[in-house]
């Protein structure tokens, strides 16, 4: 790998390779008033959260590259010390950009963009009508890093009230497909995290895994599974013993619906598009008809199921078609 020094090469170049290399970022959508009360809305890609208990995000305003002056919104918040903090949707996202450009501090960018102001309830700066999550924050502390030309300003900010969307929702949890966010990525490149970019992976919280080093040799040489589709197998608590893995088809062949399968080698070349329920029902006649097939098309067919996250079935799979 190329090896760069930050000390050794010009702060574009760095900034570049940051921008570039830590991504995607969300987008922090900030309002603040100056000391006149004239509005500012800009946003910022050096931003996330830090805690819950108090809620804590952070965002850093950072100096202007071409002469190391402070932006418009450090100021502003050095002066006022509260701040709006929008996500930004995809429908929004040209209005931001526009938002973005460098207009001079007499100027109101919710003017300038389009962008619809809502008064805050706890706060002075103006909420973004259009965004969909909206925090309403004070300002605990500003912590800045250097004094040339991109240098960082961290403000440190404590979130005192939401507005959320409601229909962004379902059963508590934001749906990412409904809050349509956009993050930021290298040069002009913006991210949209919505399907199929968006995949689901269930956190070892209450458990632990086997492990990696504990997985079946003859798993580890597969040239079929991923380094991806591995750690899934190495993240279950235990592998399940033959009879176990026969009982659970065994079971599920009394409640299978009715079907043309397959009883040739063939149908694991099949599998897509991937059915779940279709290619369960398919292994579980020829597992409990006893056909066996060659490793690789078990394998093949334990690779489909942990590509949906159902790594029980993916092993089970595995140890009744006597794989390992």
């Amino acid at each position: 790998m190329k090896q760069i020094d930050p000390k050794t090469i010009p702060v574009p170049e760095v900034q570049r390779l940051l921008q570039g290399g830590i991504a995607p970022r969300p987008i922090a959508l900030v309002s603040t008033l100056s000391a006149d009360g004239i509005p500012n809305l800009s946003p910022f890609s050096f931003y996330n959260v830090f805690g819950a208990n108090p809620p804590i995000v952070v965002f850093s305003p950072a100096r202007r590259g071409r002469d190391a002056s402070h932006k418009d919104t450090f100021n502003n918040i050095q002066a006022t010390g509260e701040c709006v903090i929008q996500a930004v949707s995809f429908p929004m996202v040209e209005q931001i950009n526009l938002a973005s450009a460098e207009f001079s501090s007499e100027v109101d960018e919710f003017i300038k963009s389009g962008l619809t102001p809502l008064p805050a309830v706890r706060i002075k700066p103006a909420r973004v009508k259009e965004s969909p999550f909206q925090m309403e924050c004070k300002v605990l502390e500003i912590k800045s890093y250097g004094n040339g030309g991109a240098s960082a300003n961290l403000v440190i900010c404590e979130v005192i009230l939401f507005h959320v969307a409601e229909d962004i929702f379902e059963d508590g949890v934001i749906l990412p497909d409904r809050i349509d966010l956009v993050s930021r990525m290298g040069s002009d490149f913006y991210n949209r995290a919505v399907s199929p970019n968006v995949f689901e992976i269930v956190k070892p919280l209450n458990k632990l895994g086997i492990g990696y080093e504990n997985l079946p040799y003859v798993l580890k040489q597969s040239d079929l599974l991923s380094a991806n589709d591995l750690a899934k197998l190495a993240n279950f608590e235990k592998i399940p013993d033959f009879d176990e893995s026969m009982q659970f088809f065994e079971s599920y062949i009394s409640s299978m619906r009715p079907y043309d399968h397959y009883t040739k080698e063939s149908f694991f070349r099949t599998l897509t598009p991937f059915r779940p329920e279709e290619t369960l029902s398919h292994i579980t006649f020829l597992i409990t008809r006893n056909k066996k097939f060659h490793n690789h098309d078990y394998i093949l067919a334990a690779k489909s199921f942990l590509k949906a996250n159902m790594t029980e079935i993916a092993w089970y799979i595995l140890i009744a078609g006597k794989t390992l």
